[in-house]
Formats: structure tokens, C-alpha cells, sequence
């Protein structure tokens, strides 16, 4: 066995050597020797083109291979993006966090940051940002906010809003959480981005990837120009791994946040069984949904519009296999591609700036300020209801836009609290109003600041 290895090792060091020798040290030498003279190295690779005995020619040709390969293009920020994904896909199978969004985000990090060989302009037609490949065609629907409104249409045909007819003061709640995003804005404001990019920034305090996809490729597209002509950044790719990891982490992040801000008499507190509601309220309320968010913030449109859409679609009863499509082969579809573009948009030089680390850095702010004051306010409605009638704080944190993972983690500290107490049909309630409050936040920043 110590013999097999030793020849293992042998064996891998000639191969190692032999490389070197023929490949990296002669491009290296030739680059040395052109800066030297003043000359500005591509680094193309010369075509292969056979000597007359066939030596020259073959090991051009191995050379021209060698300068294509990810080997020779990689770099340190290739490694650090590629350790990012795994990652994520760590997280989805061993921890079980959002794997429907981590797993294809993880693996399109993986594919966009494969090295390819650029050198000269040269475009090889497969990375996502090269003009003509698969990876930049399939990207085309996050660059042009096609895919979110395909997912809030999957969403509303899955969502149920009797929780919040049967206490329409649970809208509050869902309004409250939206705070994070305004104080994310202002955030990002003092940190020196521009106004659209801070609007896109902010938007993930509302903890809904979809939405802050749809936002930044409106407002931080890096093609609209800013005031005085110059183009804003892009920051689709960082924005939306942001926004999709702090949803994943939803219960890891929030329930520390809560058990802090409530106390145990406050965790115990039983609310009232939410009453029965008719179809005829559940058939009217996405169509008067619609108008009234609409006509508030007609920036939100496209994907407001389609959540109720979804939801119009499931409870008319008469759309049954429209609205089983759109729930499931529809929704599952549109997951894939959004989470293997917005992954491969990653690319490590594209991603791994100061702005990017900002970015993360508000988006936590942002998600904690939310699920605070979203507990803080259920607190401070308590002081006005009377004992029969009090919320249980732990719902507070359910207002951001995390569906249904936030009314998980109500439900999951309730009961820790009382094994009995299940707060899960009521934290829907704020859950599905956060949804809506951040779509209307984020037509209102599409409006005043694109």
C-alpha cells in the first residue's frame, strides 16, 4: 500500500512537471517577454497550425487546449464564488433551508463561475453575461422582470387569504414589518448609493426575492442612466442572492429577534379561532385587492396584477386547472430558471465587490429592523385591545414577505411556549399582507425613482 502511494505520488508530480514545462512556463515566459517590451499580452492562443514533422503543430495544438481550459483561467475569486455555492447547496440538503431556491441558486453559482476564456474579446457563447449564449438568453427574464410575475401568479394560486378577511387588523401587522425596507433605503442612501440603487437595495427588507428581482432589474439594471448621465451599477446579481439567502435563513435569523423582544406572559397569549369565511368574500377580496393596490401604486402592476390573478383563479372554482398549472408546473418552472440565472449572474467578477458586501451587510439590518418592528407593533397593539382580544406577538414577525417560512417560525416559537398554542392560521394573516405591503413599496419606489 505505501508502495502505491509512493508511485501515486510519483506519477503525479512527472504529470505535474510535464504541464508546467509544456504549457505554463512557455505562456508565461512569452507574456514576460512582451511586457517587458511594452507590448499589452492577450494571451490569445495561436491557432494550431502543424510543422512539418507534426512536433511543433501538436504541441501548439496541446497549448491552444491547455489556454481554453478553466485550469489556466481560474482565479482566486472563481474559488471563492465556486466554495459560496457549495455552500448554499450544503445548507438546502443537509439543513433542509429553502432547497427549492438554494439548490438551483447554488448550482448556478457553480456554472457562472466557471473560468472561460475571454482574453482578446474573444466570446465563446457560454457565459451568462456573453452576448448569444443559452445562460444569456435564459437571463433575459431577469434582466427584463419576466420571471417574478410568473412566480406571483404560481404564488396566488397557492395562497389562502381567509386569515386575513377574518381579521382585517392583521394588515397592520404586514404593514409594520415594511418599515425595513424605508430604513434600508435611507441606509443605503448614507453609504453612497444613488437613489434607484438604494431603492432596490431596500427592498429586501421585505424579504421577497421575487420583488427584489423584479425592482433591480428596473432600477439597478447598470443600463438606466442617472441624472447627470451616467449609468447606474448593476446590482441584480448581489440584491437577489441577498434576498433569497435571508429568506432562506428565516429561522435562523428571526427567532432570537423574538424571544428577545416578548416575554413569556406575551408568548402564552391564545388567540380567538378565526371565523368561517364565505367564498363569495374570498372570490371578492383579490378582485377589490387588485383595483385598490393598483390604483395606490400602479408601479406594482405587473406584479400585483398577478398575484391576485393567481388567487382570482383558484377561489372562482371554475379555473381549476388554470389554477393547478399555475400553482404547480407553472411555478416549478419558472423556480428553476430564476434560481439558475440569478446564481450564474454571480459572476466572480461581477459579485465579489465593496458593493456587494454592502449590500449583504444592509440586507440583514434590513430583515432584522423588519421582524422587530413587526413584533413591536403587535406589542403596541395590545395596549388598545382589550384581554379577549389581544395578538400574540410572536405573528409580529410574520409580516415580511417570506411565505409561508415566517408564519413557520410563529408557529414553531408558540409552541415551544405551549405545545398547545398553534398560531399558524393566524400568522398567515400578517404573512399574505406582507406580501402585498411589499409589492406596494416597491411600485412606489418604481414610480418616484426610476
Amino acid at each position: 500500500m505505501a508502495k502505491r502511494k509512493m508511485w501515486t505520488m510519483l506519477a503525479l508530480l512527472v504529470i505535474v512537471s510535464l504541464a508546467w514545462t509544456a504549457f505554463v512556463k512557455p505562456e508565461y515566459e512569452k507574456k514576460k517577454t512582451l511586457e517587458a517590451n511594452g507590448i499589452e499580452s492577450t494571451l490569445v492562443p495561436a491557432q494550431y497550425q502543424p510543422g512539418d514533422n507534426g512536433e511543433p503543430g501538436f504541441l501548439d495544438g496541446l497549448r491552444q487546449f491547455w489556454a481554453f481550459t478553466g485550469f489556466r483561467n481560474a482565479t482566486p475569486g472563481h474559488l471563492i464564488m465556486i466554495v459560496i455555492g457549495l455552500v448554499f447547496i450544503f445548507l438546502a440538503i443537509k439543513y433542509e433551508y429553502e432547497p427549492l431556491l438554494l439548490v438551483p441558486i447554488g448550482t448556478g453559482i457553480l456554472i457562472g463561475n466557471i473560468p472561460i476564456f475571454t482574453d482578446g474579446g474573444i466570446n465563446l457563447q457560454v457565459g451568462i453575461y456573453q452576448q448569444g449564449s443559452v445562460l444569456n438568453y435564459l437571463y433575459f427574464g431577469v434582466l427584463k422582470g419576466v420571471y417574478p410575475p410568473l412566480i406571483f401568479l404560481g404564488i396566488g394560486a397557492m395562497t389562502d387569504f381567509s386569515s386575513l378577511i377574518s381579521n382585517p387588523r392583521l394588515l397592520l401587522l404586514g404593514a409594520a414589518a415594511q418599515i425595513g425596507i424605508f430604513v434600508t433605503f435611507i441606509g443605503a442612501l448614507l453609504l453612497g448609493f444613488h437613489m434607484p440603487e438604494a431603492g432596490a437595495i431596500g427592498i429586501i427588507g421585505g424579504a421577497d426575492g421575487p420583488t427584489a428581482i423584479f425592482l433591480s432589474s428596473r432600477l439597478a439594471n447598470g443600463m438606466n442612466l442617472l441624472p447627470d448621465g451616467t449609468p447606474v451599477r448593476n446590482l441584480i446579481g448581489p440584491i437577489a442572492i441577498a434576498a433569497y439567502s435571508y429568506m432562506a435563513l428565516v429561522p435562523v435569523i428571526q427567532p432570537p429577534i423574538m424571544r428577545l423582544l416578548t416575554t413569556r406572559k406575551e408568548r402564552l397569549i391564545r388567540m380567538k379561532p378565526p371565523r368561517a369565511v364565505t367564498k363569495t368574500e374570498k372570490i371578492l377580496f383579490p378582485i377589490f385587492g387588485l383595483l385598490l393596490t393598483c390604483f395606490i401604486s400602479p408601479g406594482a402592476l405587473p406584479l400585483l396584477g398577478m398575484l391576485f390573478f393567481g388567487n382570482i383563479l383558484k377561489e372562482s372554482g371554475v379555473t381549476k386547472r388554470l389554477a393547478e398549472t399555475a400553482r404547480t408546473s407553472l411555478i416549478d418552472i419558472v423556480t428553476i430558471l430564476i434560481g439558475l440565472t440569478v446564481g450564474a449572474s454571480t459572476q466572480a467578477d461581477v459579485f465579489l465587490t465593496k458593493e456587494s458586501v454592502l449590500i449583504f451587510a444592509l440586507g440583514a439590518g434590513a430583515f432584522a429592523i423588519a421582524t422587530t418592528s413587526g413584533v413591536l407593533f403587535a406589542k403596541g397593539m395590545n395596549l388598545f385591545l382589550s384581554e379577549g382580544n389581544k395578538i400574540n406577538p410572536l405573528i409580529g414577525n410574520s409580516g415580511v414577505s417570506a411565505v409561508p417560512d415566517s408564519a413557520r417560525v410563529s408557529e414553531a416559537e408558540g409552541l415551544k411556549a405551549d405545545k398547545t398554542n398553534h398560531l399558524l392560521m393566524h400568522a398567515m394573516g400578517p404573512n399574505v399582507a406582507g406580501v402585498i405591503g411589499t409589492l406596494v413599496a416597491a411600485g412606489m419606489f418604481l414610480t418616484n425613482l426610476k
